[in-house]
Order: C-alpha cells, then structure tokens, then sequence
C-alpha cells in the first residue's frame, strides 16, 4: 500500500509540475569551495536538491558529487551547463534513473516493544529485505539498502505502525551504465587535444 502512494505521488509531482527526478554527477579536483558553487547554481534556479552525495571516484585526485533534483528537462540542462562552466568543475552530466544503476541506504530506529507486540512489524521489515543490525529491551536498529522507493517504502510502513524512533536516509549513490567514469573519456580527449 505504501509503495502505490509513494509512486503515485511520484506520477502526480511529474504530471502536474512536468518534472521528474533527475541524478547529476559532477566530478571535480578536490578544492575547497566547489559544493558551494554548485549548490549556488541550483539556489539561482530555484530547483531544490533532494539528495547528495561526495565521494572519491574511480579515478585518483578527482571528486563525484551525486546529486538528485526534481525539475524539468530544460532547467536541469541549463543548471548542469552552468555547473560544468565554474573553474574547479571538470565535468558535469545528467541522467535519468534509466541510464544508472542507483543504491541507497536507510537507517531506522524502531520501539522495541511494538516490534514483539505487532508481528506485522517484523513482517514488513522481512518484505522488504532489511537487516536487523540489533536489538535491546528498548529500542531495535534496522538497515535496508536498495532503490529510493524501497527505503521510503519501509519509512513509511514503520511509521504507520507507530514505532519509528529515529530514521535518516543517505544520499543516492550511482554509476553510470557505460564501461567507465564519463569523465574518463573526456579527460583523454583533453590529453589529446594538449598533446596536438
């Protein structure tokens, strides 16, 4: 039941405002500075992040910022062409959940004694594939990794059943479908270009 009212607002948020979810990956150097341009450029759009991630990519010295934004196909275009032009940015693209494979994580602090008392609890966490990771008298902690859907899906079963305490959900983490890092290719094209 949670996981058809969480897609049909999805639907209803992309029919009426004609957007959809959309993931950039920006790759950088390791600079100081770089997140507050992006998010700048995002603030001048006023297109709100829904998520983000920054971490080390595959390739040595060079950041990836995994960032999600609700918007229309035309705004995120100009918002990633405006990404890529700040100095410190090497490249920037991007995607629609189709073109990645995508992960989360969610963390949830749930009441013990409602987990023992109501089995259907335990049921929902058991549906969805997530891991006790443990378990006192007061208070049980569950991890579920996987889809966006999935994570919110059971955020919503548990607090339904009135016994979600604490819970936080990271950021997306995605890699392209392609062989390597985009930003690979465009790095050799560079060295090419230089060494012509």
């Amino acid at each position: 039941m949670a996981d058809n009212k969480i897609a049909k607002e999805s639907v209803k948020r992309e029919v009426i405002a004609g957007e959809r979810l959309y993931t950039l990956l920006v790759y950088s150097e390791n600079v100081a500075g770089v997140l507050n341009q992006i998010a700048a450029v995002f603030t001048r759009r006023q297109v709100n992040i829904e998520s983000l991630n920054v971490s080390a990519s595959s390739i040595e010295g060079i950041h990836k910022y995994t960032i999600t934004a609700w918007s229309d196909a035309a705004t995120i275009e100009k918002i990633t062409k405006q990404v890529e032009k700040k100095i410190d940015v090497i490249k920037a693209d991007y995607y629609e959940d189709s073109d990645l494979f995508i992960h989360e994580v969610g963390l949830y602090k749930i009441a013990t004694p409602i987990l023992l008392e109501n089995a259907e609890v335990s049921r929902a966490i058991r549906k969805r594939n997530a891991r006790m990771m443990e378990v006192n008298p007061t208070y049980s902690t569950v991890l579920l990794a996987g889809m966006t859907d999935e994570v919110t899906a059971l955020y919503h079963d548990l607090k339904n059943f009135d016994c979600l305490l604490q819970y936080s959900r990271s950021g997306r983490v995605a890699v392209t479908r392609g062989f390597s890092e985009p930003v690979s290719d465009f790095l050799k094209s560079e060295e090419e270009s230089s060494v012509l």
